[in-house]
């Protein structure tokens, strides 16, 4: 039997509960591809389904795996896979909790070619940030000459959201701390700190107009949306499901914009220079423990990333 090593938990509980183990090496059923991982992302949600705390939402099944996003170069295709070929570069997803690993089995719709432009480290971090981000500014509808914030505007998720909600014509106020406000002003957005008074900022940097409100922290922000008037339909929040079932508003995430073709989509804007995914620090899979105790800090700007 030939082993791959891959991370697993057999409980619910904090990082500690977090181990790299020998499994044995996947292998591709028709229709799939084999991906030797070079990078993959790792993410809040993974954080909160490992502590128990989406279980009557996303319930685990132990032991588990643990990851979405990925990016990898392609070891094996399965019968019927025409698209791809042994050696090349791609970014993809994985629904089976299980791009932690040196390899990892996923359906070939999955997947896409990776530009050249595009690092690994961004590749492995763009699934479900990216598809996040894509699915919140859509929801929203932005125009041209909308007002939008974005709360946790320095995060996986708002990185990518103000950008690409620039892209869609519109002004960007991003939420953030003040040792984030430069890259925000780098990238066309005018940053707003966070705390006491922070209606009234808002309020002064949108000219007292805000059309839409993205909201990627949870906290209270949807309530702060709806007292800025916001219209219900055009805040999203993907953290606050309780106040989104109380006042109606939308809570559209990465399964919205789960797809190959979406990912291909942010991938070129990053080839093209026109998004960029900031990556904060990436670890190798042993330190994964580490990894996750870094992310759940929430002080980070930007994407952590595992190496196999």
């Amino acid at each position: 039997m030939i082993t791959v090593r891959a991370v697993r938990f057999d409980q619910y509980g904090g990082t500690d509960v977090l181990k790299v183990v020998d499994v044995e090496r996947p292998f591709p059923a028709r229709g799939e591809v084999l991906v030797r991982v070079k990078a993959a992302g790792i993410n809040p949600g993974e954080a909160s389904i490992r502590s128990g705390l989406l279980h009557s939402r996303w319930p685990a099944t132990f032991p588990s795996g643990q990851g979405s996003d990925l990016a990898g170069i392609v070891d094996q295709v399965g019968e019927g896979v025409e698209q791809f070929s042994v050696g090349d570069e791609v970014i993809g997803f994985t629904n089976d909790r299980a791009s932690h690993a040196e390899f990892v089995v996923v359906p070939a719709e999955q997947l896409t070619r990776k530009p050249p432009g595009v690092s690994w480290e961004a590749a492995g971090a763009l699934f479900v940030a990216g598809a996040t981000a894509w699915a919140c500014v859509r929801a929203v509808a932005l125009s041209p000459g909308d007002t939008v914030v974005v709360s946790g505007a320095a995060g996986g998720v708002g990185t990518l959201a103000v950008q690409l909600a620039r892209l869609a014509g519109a002004t960007v106020i991003g939420l953030a701390s003040e040792s984030n406000h430069r890259w925000l002003r780098d990238h066309g957005v005018i940053p707003v700190s966070y705390g006491g008074g922070v209606a009234d900022r808002i309020r002064e940097a949108s000219s007292g107009r805000v059309d839409a409100f993205i909201d990627t922290f949870g906290a209270d922000y949807v309530e702060l949306a709806l007292a800025l008037r916001v219209k219900p339909e055009r805040i999203n929040t993907i953290i606050n499901f309780e106040a989104a079932h109380r006042y109606g508003v939308k809570t559209d995430g990465s399964a919205a914009g789960a797809s190959a073709q979406v990912l291909a989509e942010l991938a070129a804007l990053i080839d093209e220079g026109k998004l960029e995914v900031p990556v904060a620090r990436v670890f190798p899979l042993d330190q994964v423990r580490e990894a996750y105790q870094e992310l759940e800090r929430r002080h980070t700007r930007g994407k952590t990333v595992l190496e196999p």
